[in-house]
């Protein structure tokens, strides 16, 4: 299916007619607007439009895009979807990829009371600090937070809200989806998940798309109980499609007592630094080799 016609089609049946000032009764059948309404609202022909949804018709304009948006009521973060959708037969974008630098680790190090992670595009966690090791109970190389939440924790275990978790991954996915069609990487992930998980078969089908920015994030940790946090995700610069995430406590919370007790538990491990994947590992001992070892 065209990607920017199942957006559009998806789109279209959530609009209210009543809300656009189409009068409704008992007899009509159709959920949301009609293609020739959202024509007719949007100021182009009937047959554009359908050839929009056919993915059979050329590059709309600028004019169209905002037409559309404003008929179907797109947030900030759908416009910018739709419009690179409109995009992808012209201009395809490469896939992300870049090396953490090690002064992001360092970075990373830094924050010690507080769980902080570099992820990619692919929700992949490239490096973590010590204490969100200790929040997911697992080390951070190899965690993939889409397969953790729709293929691990099933039982709704460590998410305490685990059905908006689902929902801000299937829309970050739809959203990086849109940005890297070619990605094989992110393909093969969201195949997994689709013949994995029924729930996410049903929200990927919905064509939601998700701007992760900052929000509420709450986890039932089975040493210290509920915690609380509040995510804020920063995107690192050159186009890497990695972000750096760190989940804080409100100070003077229950949340700032369990992660003092949490970081605690783990201070015997002796490893206050970051872990990173291998990938990452051998980019690191590449740019920083051993003394007396040549530079590559």
């Amino acid at each position: 299916m065209d990607d920017l016609a199942g957006f559009l089609r998806t789109r279209r049946s959530r609009v209210d007619p009543a809300a656009v000032g189409i009068p409704t009764d008992s007899r009509r059948r159709v959920e949301g607007l009609r293609r020739e309404e959202v024509a007719h609202l949007s100021g182009v022909s009937v047959d554009y439009y359908v050839r929009l949804e056919q993915g059979r018709a050329t590059q709309p304009s600028e004019q169209v895009l905002d037409a559309l948006a404003r008929v179907l009521g797109l947030d900030a973060t759908e416009r910018g979807h739709l419009d690179r959708l409109a995009r992808q037969r012209r201009r395809r974008a490469k896939a992300p990829g870049g090396r953490v630098r090690p002064e992001l680790l360092r970075v990373l190090g830094l924050v010690a009371d507080a769980p902080a992670l570099i992820m990619d595009h692919c929700l992949d966690v490239l490096a973590g600090n010590r204490i969100a090791g200790l929040l997911y109970g697992r080390p951070m190389p190899g965690l993939n937070t889409a397969r953790h939440i729709f293929l691990e924790e099933t039982e709704r275990g460590l998410y305490a809200d685990w059905e908006n978790c689902t929902l801000d991954v299937v829309g970050h996915l739809r959203l990086a989806a849109g940005k890297y069609p070619e990605d094989p990487r992110l393909a093969s992930l969201i195949g997994e998940l689709a013949m994995g998980s029924e729930r996410f078969r049903r929200l990927w089908a919905r064509a939601d798309v998700r701007a992760r920015a900052h929000g509420r994030k709450a986890y039932r940790h089975p040493l210290v109980g509920l915690l609380e946090l509040h995510q804020e995700n920063f995107a690192l610069p050159d186009e890497s499609g990695m972000e750096l995430l760190v989940l804080s406590a409100a100070p003077g919370s229950p949340t700032e007592d369990g992660l003092r007790l949490l970081a605690g538990l783990g201070a015997d491990s002796g490893n206050a630094h970051p872990t990173v994947n291998v990938q990452v590992r051998e980019q690191l001992d590449d740019a920083n080799p051993p003394p007396g070892m040549p530079q590559h």
